[in-house]
């Protein structure tokens, strides 16, 4: 995907915050990232600590139909009208926030509403990452990336990465001048589609 596709005319990011505590470290590396958009691209903020959700209740195999709550809907249209989804999590023991996969959980629910199209609609679309973490070597999040690349595949979406810092203490992210720079160009990065490890094995045996 080139710069002009990633941020090009009809694009809208909705950067998704899951971090425990306010302006976290993960928070302040996405604000910079999205400064570095163009103006003309909308940005939706939404802070999942601060919505009243229900803990992800799996109705899948349940007679009656799951009936979303006025804040569940919210959030699953502030999903589908969006053509770009920030995760925007710490890494807690090496994977995701609570939060944020409670919100991941929900697109499960999302997946299996009678009549849905949620997979389909979300198919071709981007998602991307930010995390700061508490350690210098950001190989210890692969399992975090790991888990949203795969998502991305699921769905068929564009994975474009993850956009890693390492702070700890509230605000320590702003010493982390790599992360920063990087931060500047992340949404300009290549998202090609997701695909599955196996599925790369398979392309480059012919299988």
């Amino acid at each position: 995907m080139t710069p002009d596709a990633a941020t090009g005319p009809g694009r809208s990011f909705l950067f998704v915050l899951g971090s425990s505590r306010p302006d976290g470290n993960s928070e302040i590396l996405a604000r910079e990232a999205a400064s570095h958009l163009p103006a003309s691209v909308p940005q939706r903020w939404v802070d999942l600590n601060r919505l009243d959700l229900p803990d992800f209740q799996d109705g899948r195999h349940e007679d009656e139909d799951h009936r979303p709550g006025e804040v569940e809907e919210e959030l699953r249209r502030a999903t589908r009208e969006a053509t770009d989804i920030v995760i925007v999590s710490p890494l807690y023991w090496y994977t995701l926030s609570a939060q944020t996969k409670r919100y991941l959980d929900y697109w499960s629910g999302w997946l299996n509403v009678p009549g849905s199209d949620f997979k389909q609609h979300m198919a071709g679309r981007t998602l991307w990452g930010v995390t700061a973490m508490a350690h210098d070597e950001h190989v210890v999040a692969d399992g975090l990336t790991t888990a949203l690349h795969n998502s991305a595949a699921y769905l068929r979406m564009r994975f474009g990465g993850v956009l890693l810092g390492t702070a700890s203490r509230p605000g320590r992210i702003r010493a982390d001048e790599p992360a920063l720079a990087r931060a500047r160009t992340f949404f300009e990065n290549d998202a090609p589609p997701a695909l599955f490890a196996y599925e790369k094995e398979e392309a480059l045996t012919g299988a």
